[in-house]
């Protein structure tokens, strides 16, 4: 015997428990009484148990009846208020989005409301912390990652950010104050700010001006690039960052570029993703609007 059943079966006999009547669940539901009596007749004769007694005109739920309508009823209630929840909805997705701390406050915050602008029907969350997650295991859709391309597993598809420019940058007040920044030997009268998770350094920065000796004790260091920019525009010292993540600052005159906007090149971030998720729209519509705002694309439409 299957215990599937026809939905109308189960629905009419709802209807009629519910209100102990045929007749007002036939009206319930716009269908004639005999329909109800016959779905209810059909549920009795498939599993071979009375659900109602009939006396006279009235019906009466048999105990294997009413125990059957409480299960039934719950199922009922917990359908009506998950369609009622369906009715708040107002984004059709969710994208999840993992990223390293300083991509997340320095480039995709300033911007993620132009990817929400062009796609009214997702709904974004944003974490962020150093640690990679597990993208097989955990709920997230994106996750963007800063360091060396390892080797991910199989079901993972990595796409590498376009190359990044790695500056020396400062406040406007340290660039013209006493001792202004014009030539790479001037950075010898200001501290240096060192991003100890950069994958280009000061050292780096010295191999490329041989002349020039700074000294690499010294100075602030911090283990997130957005620390190292903020001690920037404080004007606490030159720090050594991506244009990536100062564009606002620049934009802002919160930080220049003593030196010029030419310098050490890095391939950082990656954007990982499950193969079978890639080409979601949610995750589709995400990675080219953020590529696209990477090459200066006006992504807004």
């Amino acid at each position: 015997m299957s215990n599937r059943v026809s939905f109308k079966a189960v629905q009419a006999f709802e209807a009629a428990a519910r209100l102990s009547s045929f007749a007002l669940a036939a009206e319930e539901l716009f269908v004639t009484p005999s329909a109800v009596s016959h779905q209810i007749k059909f549920l009795e004769d498939q599993f071979g148990v009375q659900l109602f007694h009939r006396i006279h005109r009235a019906v009466v739920l048999t105990d294997a009846g009413r125990s059957y309508a409480e299960e039934i009823s719950a199922a009922f209630a917990r359908i009506e208020a998950a369609t009622r929840d369906l009715g708040r909805v107002t984004k059709s997705d969710i994208l999840t989005v993992h990223s390293t701390p300083s991509f997340a406050t320095q480039w995709l915050m300033p911007r993620i409301a132009r990817f929400s602008a062009r796609n009214p029907d997702i709904d974004v969350r944003l974490n962020a912390s150093k640690e990679a997650v597990d993208l097989v295991a955990g709920p997230v859709d994106v996750d963007i990652r800063y360091g060396p391309k390892n080797i991910q597993p199989a079901g993972i598809k990595t796409v590498v950010f376009p190359t990044e420019t790695i500056v020396p940058l400062c406040s406007p007040a340290l660039a013209n104050g006493d001792h202004p920044i014009h030539f790479p030997e001037d950075l010898r009268h200001h501290a240096l700010i060192h991003s100890e998770v950069c994958l280009v350094g000061w050292r780096d920065w010295m191999r490329k001006h041989r002349d020039v000796q700074l000294d690499l004790q010294r100075g602030l260091r911090f283990d997130r690039s957005f620390m190292s920019i903020s001690a920037a525009v404080d004007g606490l010292g030159v720090c050594l960052e991506s244009l990536l993540l100062v564009q606002r600052e620049l934009d802002t005159g919160r930080l220049v570029a003593p030196l010029g906007l030419d310098g050490l090149k890095v391939q950082g971030y990656t954007f990982n993703v499950l193969k079978s998720s890639a080409d979601l729209p949610k995750i589709r519509n995400f990675h080219d609007w953020l590529f696209s705002e990477m090459m200066g694309t006006d992504s807004r439409g």
